[in-house]
């Protein structure tokens, strides 16, 4: 698998576990009431946590492993699990699992600045919204396994490429908070993370496949661990 196809696969697969678009009522419903300078210093926070906290995972990720004596194959099929389950919970629930009434929020002293206002908000989300809704098990997992995929210096670049573009695309979404929820509506944004939702259980089952492949032998065809490798 080359270069390109890793970033794309990896970025993919983030994309649908942290679900920019489809967590945007949430961070909508979550600064509510918050300025709207401190808002947009906000958004560049919870960007970079996403950046950091992944990149930390990546890096170090398979030595956590060796250190808890955790084989890959293992790690995988535990995280295709998890992975599973959430992507079923999101293909069932949609956006239903936004709050009904956010918490209410305290105007803040003007003599406050956008970015101390925006640090105080950011201390408040961290948890739970940047983690474990931005930043959960099946983003780590998720990690973790295209970290130990990378053997060469240009596939690591490729991947903490991807890391940094779903960064970007955090941060391009909750800037356009107000804009994508008036074009696509409650029912689409439903869509969105149903579908998303979908693709994530493909993804689960196939870090199954191949975690099972891994751990027997001759169990699992070669073509269903990698279905379209050239021939």
């Amino acid at each position: 698998m080359g270069q390109l196809e890793v970033a794309v696969n990896f970025f993919i697969a983030l994309f649908a576990l942290i679900d920019p678009v489809g967590n945007v009522p949430l961070y909508a419903a979550a600064t509510l009431g918050v300025p709207k300078a401190a808002q947009r210093t906000l958004v560049i926070y919870l960007s970079l946590f996403t950046a950091g906290f992944l990149t930390f995972f990546y890096v170090t990720g398979t030595g956590i492993l060796q250190f808890f004596g955790i084989s890959m194959p293992a790690f995988r099929i535990a995280g295709g699990l998890m992975l599973l389950l959430l992507g079923l919970q999101m293909s069932a629930d949609g956006g239903a699992h936004a709050p009904a009434e956010p918490a209410a929020e305290s105007v803040p002293d003007a003599a406050e600045t956008a970015s101390a206002d925006a640090r105080r908000h950011f201390e408040r989300l961290i948890v739970p919204f940047g983690m474990p809704l931005l930043i959960g098990p099946g983003a780590i997992s998720t990690v973790v396994i295209y970290a130990s995929d990378a053997n060469d210096w240009p596939s690591r670049i490729a991947g903490l490429a991807a890391i940094a573009a779903v960064a970007l695309t955090v941060l391009m979404a909750f800037l356009a908070t107000g804009l994508i929820s008036r074009l696509l509506g409650k029912t689409g944004m439903m869509i969105v993370v149903r579908v998303l939702g979908l693709v994530l259980c493909a993804m689960s089952v196939q870090f199954i496949i191949v975690g099972l492949s891994g751990a027997t032998v001759g169990f699992i065809r070669g073509s269903a661990v990698h279905p379209w490798q050239s021939q």
